[in-house]
């Protein structure tokens, strides 16, 4: 079992360029996002193959709770999925791991389809649970996403795809005099302010304003806060991160008063533009419902992604390799009760 040596610049030089270049790459299984998740614990596991290059990763987070511990691979491993014995190293390093910090299981919730049955086959035989197949949020991240592949099509052709009320609320920003600039750490302040806004209409608790800096701090020129300004004043904001070859759309705020002048919209179009501009291959809108149903209170968010013609992917979804059964109920049960305390905080200290 090899693990990174993240004392060692050179080997994370070469986990991360692994990471970036690989298809299965993902923001999550980096060492810069580790550094921002300052609650939890992160070992990377390496396999190589007979020339000495890496062929696989698997990054993971550690977190304990009383008694032992969770220990989750965000979108992990990052590898040939199909590829059995590789697979199987990666996974067996890993529970190496999770022995030193006594874990309970082992997440996974890779980046790959619903429809992978080669590769869920390769869990099966690995032991791992049945996933996850919840329709909205419940998972730590979202299993329904639209993708907008941007490979091989310039900036007109990927507007022109298009729907017609997108373009159209698009050019009603532009014409209403919405501004949107690309901003540092001074604007926080006021993206924090949107975003409290935006967590007690939609129900949803918000970052600190810290955190959002230390995710521009440790994803660097990975990050990018766009805001979008009406007569100088800030009405809507998103946070964007680009690595690898890919662009995840991952917040987004907007104020109650300044919705019709469509400020989201453009924000979109200029995240995606900065996708363009770095040659990425997807532009990932992130999270929808999976319950499609127009009279679900989310159909909203799902309404709006669609329009910008992306796929709607559907993720394989979280599951577990159990190695204590009674600590990880005891785990589950903690972080529920730990995200409703959190829920009620919230609603109490931004009720109005």
């Amino acid at each position: 079992m090899e693990l990174l040596d993240l004392k060692n610049s050179a080997a994370v030089a070469e986990y991360e360029e692994f990471v970036q270049s690989h298809p299965k790459g993902h923001f999550a299984q980096s060492v810069e996002w580790a550094k921002l998740k300052t609650e939890w614990a992160f070992e990377a596991v390496i396999e190589r193959n007979e020339e000495g290059a890496i062929i696989g990763t698997m990054g993971l987070l550690i977190r304990k709770v009383p008694g032992t511990a969770i220990m989750y691979s965000c979108r992990g491993p990052v590898c040939d999925l199909h590829d059995e014995e590789l697979v199987s190293k990666l996974v067996k390093a890993a529970g190496e791991v999770g022995k030193k910090y006594h874990a309970c299981s082992l997440k996974l919730d890779t980046d790959t389809s619903v429809t992978d049955e080669e590769f869920w086959n390769i869990c099966r035989k690995l032991g791992f649970t049945e996933p996850n197949h919840s329709k909205n949020f419940e998972g730590i991240q979202p299993r329904f996403v639209f993708r907008l592949y941007l490979e091989g099509r310039n900036e007109e052709e990927i507007l022109a795809s298009f729907q017609q009320k997108t373009r159209y609320n698009i050019r009603v920003a532009v014409k209403k005099g919405v501004e949107v600039r690309l901003c540092g750490e001074e604007a926080l302040p006021d993206f924090h302010r949107i975003m409290v806004t935006t967590g007690s209409r939609d129900n949803f608790v918000v970052r600190t304003e810290e955190y959002f800096r230390r995710l521009m701090r440790a994803l660097g020129e990975h990050a990018r806060l766009y805001m979008a300004y009406l007569d100088g004043k800030a009405i809507a904001g998103t946070l964007a991160i680009g690595y690898g070859d890919k662009v995840w759309y991952l917040y987004g705020a907007s104020s109650n008063e300044y919705r019709n002048v469509m400020p989201n919209y453009l924000l979109q179009w200029e995240m995606i533009k900065w996708a363009i501009e770095r040659g990425a291959r997807v532009y990932d809108f992130r999270g929808v419902s999976g319950d499609l149903s127009e009279d679900n209170p989310l159909y909203g968010l799902y309404r709006f992604k669609r329009g910008f013609n992306g796929e709607f992917t559907e993720f394989i979804g979280e599951m577990d390799l159990v190695y204590n059964v009674l600590m990880l109920r005891w785990s589950k049960w903690g972080s529920k009760a730990y995200r409703r305390l959190n829920m009620i905080l919230f609603k109490l200290k931004h009720r109005k």
